[in-house]
């Protein structure tokens, strides 16, 4: 199931690439096709950011053919690594001449990663699949190119990304249904869906998603928050409304779904000045370093954000903060930088929570991700670890 191509320029890369992928884990001939047929440059056409350092902190340089001449750059875009097509919402390569800060907003993921994912999906001859979060287009292309173009639909929330990926799939020559809007809303117009993929994460499966796919059918997702812990995890959708799955090998991250984007911090000083409880930490900040320990405290405080501050001639603080009802949670480094007192306040004991989760994990044996289960119901959505009667967490509404 293919559209029309021809061997490019890029030909070669593209080949190289596909033996790239081979080598860390891809196993399909289908999908080897799609990544030597689909022409990544159509997906960045006006080229990427990449990422540096400044006494400003990161910024973010436009690569495009002009700057690195169209040969280098073309082997920068077949190199297996995700490529920033735009900062802050609204910002790309073509409209800045240099380094510049901001927040990356919308990419052409790592393809060793998309094609892990396409083949997590493992969709077959026939099926339907709903995507979201369209981006640059480049893994609808793939699809398309594997299942046929009338079996892709694809959804991007953001009005500007949305145009360039329309552009850059159907100059590539496909036309699967492509739609501007809120992928946590599904595409009621087009179900039910045999798979749904999504390129962004979310805090919590969206009621949409369930009632869009088949039963039988699977949804593959990343489950992520505003402390930024993931895991990739793969639902099978049952009966009346439910789902469940275990959560998938790898360190898996994706940009959460703008309607679900952690809410401005703002100026917390006041705040962090509030009455607080003081008592020794059990666990440091390493917790909010480590994958799995990241993801139990993403789990355990889901409206929590990290922030990190220093004060002139002390030592750097690791904060939790919920903005909403105003709980906090700051570790502080004893003179030795050794262990740390947790300042707690407001409703929420925040750390405890963490420290609790932590606990619980480590009791079990320290076990990785797969280990974890997410499961939905009409009593809500959990995640729990080995067995459903083991501890649980819920995840926000």
């Amino acid at each position: 199931m293919t559209a029309p191509t021809d061997g490019g320029p890029a030909a070669h890369l593209r080949e190289q690439l596909a033996d790239r992928l081979q080598g860390v884990g891809l196993r399909s001939v289908a999908w080897r096709a799609a990544v030597t047929a689909v022409p990544r440059e159509s997906f960045v056409p006006d080229g990427f950011f990449r990422r540096g350092n400044s006494p400003r902190g990161t910024v973010w340089t436009p690569v495009t053919p002009v700057t690195e001449g169209r040969e280098a750059w073309l082997e920068e875009v077949y190199a297996d690594e995700t490529l920033v097509t735009q900062l802050d919402g609204g910002v790309h390569p073509g409209d800045v001449d240099g380094p510049v800060p901001g927040s990356p907003t919308s990419s052409s993921t790592l393809p060793s990663l998309v094609v892990r994912m396409l083949e997590d999906l493992d969709p077959k001859d026939g099926d339907h699949v709903l995507e979201i979060g369209t981006g640059t287009g480049y893994s609808t292309a793939l699809m398309c190119h594997r299942l046929g173009s009338d079996h892709v639909t694809s959804i991007e929330y953001d009005p500007a990304a949305a145009a360039r990926a329309r552009t850059a799939i159907t100059t590539a020559g496909y036309t699967p249904r492509l739609i501007q809007g809120d992928g946590l809303l599904g595409d009621p117009n087009g179900a039910p869906y045999d798979h749904l993929i999504a390129t962004c994460s979310v805090r919590t499966i969206p009621d949409a998603w369930l009632r869009q796919v088949r039963l039988g059918g699977t949804i593959l997702t990343t489950l992520s928050g505003w402390l930024y812990g993931s895991g990739l995890v793969h639902l099978t959708v049952g009966e009346n409304g439910t789902a469940e799955g275990t959560f998938l090998p790898g360190t898996v991250s994706f940009m959460i779904a703008r309607p679900q984007a952690a809410p401005d911090l703002g100026d917390v000083s006041d705040l962090l000045k509030q009455p607080a409880d003081e008592r020794p930490a059990r666990h440091g900040p390493e917790v909010l370093r480590d994958w799995v320990p990241l993801f139990l405290a993403q789990l355990a405080a889901p409206g929590a954000q990290y922030l990190g501050t220093r004060v002139a001639g002390g030592p750097r603080l690791i904060h939790a903060i919920d903005i909403r009802d105003g709980s906090f949670a700051t570790l502080v480094p004893d003179d030795l930088g050794g262990t740390f007192r947790v300042d707690q306040g407001g409703p929420t004991r925040l750390w405890d929570d963490i420290e609790a989760a932590i606990d619980v994990w480590q009791a079990a044996g320290s076990p990785p991700q797969t280990a974890f289960t997410l499961g939905l119901s009409a009593a809500g959505q959990r995640v729990w670890l080995d067995t459903p009667d083991r501890p649980s967490w819920v995840l926000p509404t």
